[in-house]
């Protein structure tokens, strides 16, 4: 009697354990019939009780079926859709002698999705060291050919299928700047320039750009939240996210619509998880995007940051409009999502970091004095550039100017010949390029300022990694990024010397 209790109460546990699993488990027979199952492998499967195990799932799952047959243990990854949610599933069949088999589904469909969120970073990340790697060359070859471009129009004269052409090789060579900083840009990999914005006053400074790209038939809205925000970001940068946004939502809407841009604010307390990323706690500024348009597919909604991908192939879409944004965001340190409805519109949310304003100081007021005589500014430069083209045409460029200039290839070159002419605290100023051989464009600032302290200094560089970023912002060096122009060139050295 006290054998019978026992063993009712021991099948009462293993029918409990049994229906309760997480996974899913049946038990089939030679032919792979369910002849018992719980809820949950019904729920994964949908086969029951007296149906085919592989009735409901994919054509490789009944390969399990031979397996079956053979006596074998399996296991296979299959995918299955119901209701309209993908789930991958694992299947681990283990055969019980002498004719049935124990069958386990298990859910793996968010180990699968990190997998592949995992995969789509990493070649990311890979596209974006290439196109660090292919901009410092690119770039350098822009360079010579807008600076030798644009001093060929200056001295075309009066041929005016000359000044066509250069013209047109000018243009050429500005879309090509143009591709190559949107691929640093989803990549995120620019030399950004931050400073403390006024987010409102930012948006409304474009408002003007904004409806000449939107044009007719199109309303912008702006509804900005005062007080407005103020946010660190590279002013340029911000205003090409709201061009591409807008170009972007122009294209949605072919019939006319509504474009309404907002500003607000969020306060994040804990750890949150947005569009597969984790925002830490802490203030941010708002920025949302809406449009009336067409809206996104659902199937196209989780690729449209992806770099290439487009819709628009026909109609000149490059792919790299939404993923340049994202790229401009992520690397401001902010955070993006979407939001879109086939018929009803997208919107785009975007969140920054809130700059947060602290007392300034301010000195008490000192007795008056006269001013010291301003010394005499040298008039010669330092240039150095491993590129031999933009050293050459640069130099040419500056002399032109009425600079005495000491040409360099090389960081190590560059020091010696300034001791060689003794110009230690002898020059006007220092223009390198960032990414040489050797010593890099900030060590060599670094290594002039020893002898000639707070040397004016111009980096150039059309791609600098993170670390070299970082020493830009950290020292008080002018950035001019490649390509540029000649007259971009002569008009830094000036605003540069003016301040």
């Amino acid at each position: 009697m006290k054998v019978g209790r026992l063993f009712r109460r021991d099948a009462a546990v293993a029918e409990t354990v049994f229906l309760d699993q997480a996974d899913g488990v049946a038990v089939l027979d030679a032919d792979g019939l369910v002849l018992r199952s719980n809820p949950r492998f019904t729920a994964l499967t949908g086969a029951a009780d007296g149906e085919a195990a592989w009735a409901t799932l994919p054509k490789q799952a009944s390969a399990l079926q031979t397996k079956l047959r053979d006596g074998r243990q399996e296991q296979i990854t299959v995918s299955r859709t119901a209701d309209g949610v993908r789930r991958s599933l694992r299947l681990s069949l283990l055969p019980v002698p002498p004719s049935s088999a124990l069958l386990r589904v298990t859910d793996i469909t968010r180990e699968c999705d990190i997998e592949e969120q995992l995969g789509q970073a990493q070649r990311l990340q890979a596209v974006g060291e290439l196109a660090g790697g292919i901009a410092h060359d690119f770039n350098n070859l822009l360079t010579a050919i807008i600076g030798a471009t644009e001093d060929l129009q200056s001295r075309a004269g009066g041929r005016v299928e000359d000044a066509a052409d250069l013209k047109m090789v000018h243009e050429s060579a500005d879309r090509g700047a143009a591709l190559v900083r949107q691929l640093l840009a989803f990549s995120r990999q620019q030399t950004l320039q931050p400073r403390v914005l006024a987010l409102n006053e930012a948006i409304r400074k474009i408002t003007s750009i904004l409806e000449r790209l939107l044009g007719a038939g199109m309303k912008l809205e702006l509804a900005l939240e005062e007080p407005g925000r103020q946010v660190k970001m590279d002013p340029t940068q911000l205003d090409q996210v709201l061009t591409n946004l807008a170009v972007n939502a122009r294209h949605a809407m072919p019939g006319g619509g509504r474009l309404r841009i907002t500003t607000g604010h969020e306060l994040k307390l804990s750890p949150e998880s947005l569009g597969g990323e984790t925002v830490p706690p802490g203030r941010y500024a708002l920025l949302s995007v809406a449009d009336t348009g067409t809206g996104i597919p659902p199937d196209v909604l989780p690729r449209i940051f992806e770099p290439f991908f487009t819709t628009r192939r026909e109609s000149g879409g490059t792919g790299l409009g939404l993923s340049t944004v994202h790229g401009i965001v992520r690397q401001s340190g902010g955070y993006m999502t979407v939001h879109s409805v086939s018929g009803e519109g997208t919107r785009f949310d975007i969140l920054l970091p809130r700059h947060e304003e602290s007392a300034i100081w301010q000195p008490a007021a000192a007795a008056w004095a006269p001013p010291a005589p301003a010394p005499r500014l040298s008039r010669t430069l330092l240039l150095v550039d491993d590129e031999a083209p933009v050293r050459r045409l640069a130099e040419r460029v500056l002399q032109r100017a009425g600079w005495q200039v000491v040409a360099a290839s090389c960081a190590e070159d560059a020091l010696e010949l300034v001791e060689a002419g003794g110009l230690r605290n002898a020059l006007a100023c220092v223009i390198s390029d960032v990414v040489m051989p050797g010593l890099d464009g900030p060590a060599l600032v670094r290594a002039l300022r020893e002898g000639q302290a707070g040397l004016p200094a111009i980096l150039m560089s059309g791609y600098a990694d993170a670390s070299l970023r970082r020493a830009l912002q950290a020292a008080d060096i002018r950035f001019l990024p490649k390509p540029f122009g000649m007259g971009d060139l002569t008009g830094a050295l000036r605003e540069l010397l003016a301040a």
